[in-house]
């Protein structure tokens, strides 16, 4: 990752440090996506493994370059203990109900292509199946917090139908990667519509864990 700024030399033994020294075994951990540049699982498995390792209870979600992760049966066997793959369903973790999606650029994005719009419809499927789950099992007790790669929201344009989706269902605080560098202004960021916005890519917050908004210590 050195090769997109001197800020990622060594980002991963730093990340290791931060989280090793923060994180306990009885933590939750959620990785909002991009999680290794491998092309399939076993090109993918150090990564993992390197996940794996970290402490804590790990909640993925897949990025747009997961170019590894495919059938979830077949990852779900992958994963390494203590990871968790997020699609299609929710989690309840330290008192929380987690749901999310990869998400994907909304079509009205002046970067969006005409193959963008059934990618973005799709996630926005998913995200709903995630927060149909997170009903069904669940119920609407506990606070949600929702975990999507692409930001649902980009400053000085109109919040995405994954924004009404999150409102919808309930969600407090909303976690995100996706973006890097000077990128991260583009992204929406505090309370905004009744939820917490949080951009938590790597670069974004120092390359060490960031605590979720209203989670106890």
């Amino acid at each position: 990752m050195d090769v997109f700024g001197e800020h990622w030399r060594d980002h991963a033994s730093r990340m290791a440090a931060a989280w090793d020294s923060s994180v306990s075994l009885e933590d939750t951990v959620l990785l909002p996506g991009d999680l290794s540049w491998g092309i399939d699982l076993e090109e993918s498995r150090a990564d993992l493994e390197w996940i794996g390792a970290r402490p804590g209870r790990k909640i993925l979600v897949r990025g747009n370059h997961d170019f590894w992760w495919g059938s979830l049966r077949r990852l779900r066997a992958a994963l390494p203990e203590g990871c968790e793959a997020l699609q299609n369903q929710a989690v309840e973790a330290a008192g929380r109900v987690v749901v999310g999606a990869r998400g994907w650029i909304s079509p009205d994005d002046p970067a969006a292509t005409p193959r963008d719009a059934p990618i973005f419809l799709r996630e926005i499927e998913r995200l709903r199946l995630s927060v149909r789950d997170a009903d069904r099992r669940f119920g609407r007790e506990a606070p949600r917090v929702a975990m999507l790669h692409y930001p649902p929201w980009i400053e000085g344009r109109p919040p995405t139908e994954l924004v009404r989706v999150l409102q919808e269902a309930g969600v407090t605080d909303c976690v995100y990667g996706h973006l890097h560098g000077e990128d991260h202004a583009m992204g929406v960021r505090g309370m905004r519509e009744g939820i917490r916005f949080r951009l938590v890519s790597a670069d974004a917050v120092g390359f060490a864990p960031a605590l979720v908004a209203g989670a106890a210590a």
